[in-house]
């Protein structure tokens, strides 16, 4: 059987056809960020599709800065599903808390930027069938406080999707 090998996903069997997802790891910033990349039914996975993932791996930084930026602009829009994230998880939690979690004081100084900072990226989705979303990221305010996620998603090419929603 033929392989390829990833540097992010290490040694992969080249099969023909078959729904496939294979893990994977990202040190970003010093944080470990868990990889799913996903082949569907139909979809082509030879070595030039794997070394593709890894040389667009290399742009990740950038695509999560990205990302960040359009949650900043959804959180402008009070109907956005940042917004209503950010109001559901925030809305009872106490001073303690909100230390804990944004690094300040007390409710009213969670603005934008302290909530876009305390997200964390828990993972990357990696669709390479589908062009038009082939990174799809996970966002949390933290694994123990909640299970829910901001997806933010872009095309190969690395253009965040003008829309955020809420798993």
């Amino acid at each position: 059987m033929e392989t390829a090998v990833s540097r992010h996903f290490g040694e992969i069997a080249l099969t023909p056809a078959g729904q496939r997802v294979i893990s994977g790891r990202y040190d970003h910033d010093g944080v470990p960020v868990d990889l799913d990349l996903s082949f569907g039914e139909h979809d082509r996975m030879d070595e030039s599709c794997i070394h593709k993932v890894d040389y667009r791996l290399r742009f990740l930084p950038e695509l999560i800065e990205a990302a960040r930026e359009r949650i900043t602009l959804d959180l402008g829009d009070s109907e956005s599903p940042a917004v209503e994230y950010r109001h559901f998880h925030c809305q009872n939690l106490n001073d303690g808390k909100i230390r804990e979690l944004f690094g300040v004081e007390t409710q009213d100084a969670v603005d934008d930027a302290a909530f876009v900072r305390a997200l964390r990226l828990t993972r990357v989705g990696i669709f390479p069938g589908q062009p038009e979303r082939y990174f799809v990221l996970d966002f949390t305010l933290g694994e123990g406080f909640t299970d829910e996620v901001l997806v933010a998603a872009a095309d190969e090419d690395g253009v965040v999707d003008d829309e955020v929603s809420w798993d």
